[in-house]
């Protein structure tokens, strides 16, 4: 880090992934807080520490911490030794306003991470939008190893609790929904069950994701007292049903999903003389959320798992944050990772959710095929997943066109949705646009929109940083959205013979990105219709490879046909 990247974090204030500590005069920071602080910030999203600034961003500097002077080798070696298990930080001496600040990179921990001396600290935004490090508590220790994967809390032993305690009609429950998922599981008994699932250990003991799904309210009440789940169905401020209680899993996802469902309402479209139905959310948006919040809430947290249908939303909450590694901006593109996994997978085996961990791809999917918004997740915060599914702004036209093309058998993927999604709310979108709209990288999201583009539901306007992608005339025309001034697009094949044919009695030749650059459009398009015109005996090609170039035939002043 040089001093102007110490300038920007200086500026910025103490944030989440931020600490400043002095380190003058009677707040000189010894070696014990450093280590205490890294873990902290470890336990979290990781970070900075910056050791010589005050509270308010000033760089005061740091003392000499090795006798004169401060060696980054030596400060990294102490964190390293003195945290359990062991913290790598980079650490850096960095020259700002004529003082030197201790630079220490923390990355954020896999596992639990703890001082030597048995301190445990986490991360945390107090009242006031401060941040600052607390103890752990033992229970918030279980959560952190659940969130990162280091354990899997479904997996935990329940004292006392044995296979006659749980409930057959649970068991039951489990049969009948494998016929359409893991049907290994239909004939099996209890106990097989269990072991099956991997919720019952070698000597016959019923682990925590047992109980979740085969005990009683009662039960899971007793030894899981932090575990509520319930539905609620608003009217404005006025709450008309409310049901709360210690539900068994495969239950409350079952009964919740019904009382969504029968609370959707649809509209029609027609489609080839054929009516499709368009319900205010996909069955699979209901089952996946619902499913998603039961399986990856923190179970050692209190808080229920909520479920609430109002007139303009569907919204879920559980408490815990997403799982380590994931965030609101990479839930399409962040690979699975369950907060926990044999409960996961029993849910998968059980039939109701995505058997490839992609469900929430599928919610997206789902909602944008019925010209519904997609879920936003917004609303959550590190302690919680708040997810809501709002129920307005049907677009229909867009849900004829989907429905239309599949019916063709051309598939349209997520990412394709997404961006005819984005410019139906915004006439137009740019390379970066649709990066950011898929957290992708730009040379995947502009093969996205040359894709569109050459099978014409796209169309590109302007060159360089200013080009957008605009939908072609005649979908704009169809979705009731004027032109934009200034698109070019590929209206009429015998207007680009003309241009191409132009430019090259001006210039000679004519190569595949000067084609590009002419016509507005991606160089495969262009190559496309310089071969079509060499084949038609409209042009020459001459040269190879990069070389190659189209010149007009020997002898010949044909114009386009």
């Amino acid at each position: 880090m040089d001093s102007q990247g110490l300038r920007q974090l200086l500026d910025g204030g103490e944030t989440f992934t931020v600490e400043f500590k002095s380190d003058q005069g009677d707040d000189r920071i010894n070696d014990t807080e450093v280590v205490e602080a890294v873990a902290c910030l470890a336990n979290g999203d990781g970070g900075f520490l910056l050791i010589g600034v005050g509270d308010n961003g000033t760089p005061h500097g740091a003392q000499p911490r090795h006798g004169r002077q401060s060696h980054a080798i030596r400060i990294q070696a102490l964190i390293a030794s003195r945290t359990e298990p062991s913290v790598e930080v980079v650490v850096e001496l960095v020259e700002v306003d004529e003082v030197e600040v201790i630079v220490i990179v923390v990355t954020p921990a896999d596992s639990v991470v703890g001082t030597q001396s048995g301190r445990y600290l986490r991360r945390t935004i107090d009242v006031h939008g401060r941040p600052q490090c607390l103890p752990m508590r033992p229970h918030e220790v279980v959560s952190r190893a659940g969130s990162v994967g280091a354990q899997d809390f479904s997996k935990v032993v329940v004292p006392g609790l044995v296979l006659d305690d749980l409930s057959e009609v649970e068991f039951a429950r489990m049969r009948e929904l494998a016929r359409t998922g893991d049907d290994t599981l239909v004939m099996l008994s209890g106990e097989e069950m269990l072991k099956a699932l991997g919720f019952m250990t070698a000597d016959g003991r019923v682990c925590v994701g047992g109980l979740l799904l085969f005990g009683t309210e009662g039960l899971i009440a007793q030894h899981l007292p932090a575990y509520e789940a319930g539905f609620q169905e608003l009217d404005g401020l006025e709450v008309r049903t409310s049901e709360m209680a210690a539900f068994p899993l495969l239950r409350a996802m079952s009964e919740f999903s019904d009382r969504v469902i029968a609370r959707n309402p649809e509209e029609e479209i027609e489609v080839e003389l054929q009516r499709i139905a368009l319900p205010t959310f996909a069955g699979i948006t209901v089952r996946e959320l619902i499913a998603n919040a039961l399986i990856h809430r923190d179970y050692t947290a209190n808080g229920p798992t909520l479920v609430e249908v109002a007139a303009d939303a569907l919204t879920i909450s559980n408490p815990g944050g997403l799982p380590a590694g994931v965030t609101t901006a990479t839930l399409l593109t962040a690979p699975p990772h369950p907060r926990n996994p044999a409960l996961a997978d029993a849910f998968k085996r059980a039939g109701p959710v995505d058997r490839t961990s992609r469900g929430i791809n599928r919610v997206f999917e789902s909602q944008l095929t019925l010209g519904r918004p997609v879920p936003d997740y917004s609303r959550s915060t590190p302690s919680s997943v708040v997810v809501r599914v709002h129920s307005g702004s049907l677009d229909k036209e867009l849900a004829r066109f989907v429905a239309e093309a599949r019916r063709r058998g051309e598939t349209l993927s997520l990412e394709d949705l997404l961006i005819l999604y984005e410019i139906r709310a915004d006439s137009s979108i740019t390379v970066e646009g649709a990066a950011e709209l898929g957290h992708v990288g730009h040379p995947e999201a502009r093969t996205v929109l040359n894709r569109l583009t050459d099978r014409e539901i796209v169309e590109p306007q302007g060159s360089g940083r200013g080009r957008r992608y605009v939908f072609t005339p005649a979908l704009s025309r169809r979705f009731g959205q004027p032109p934009r001034q200034g698109t070019t697009g590929f209206t009429s094949s015998a207007e680009h013979r003309q241009r191409v044919l132009h430019f090259v009695q001006q210039n000679g030749s004519i190569s595949r990105s000067d084609a590009a650059e002419l016509l507005e459009t991606t160089p495969d398009r262009a190559s496309l219709l310089l071969r079509a015109m060499r084949d038609n005996g409209l042009l020459e090609m001459v040269g190879e490879r990069r070389g190659t170039r189209y010149v007009l035939p020997a002898h010949s002043d044909r114009s386009a046909q």
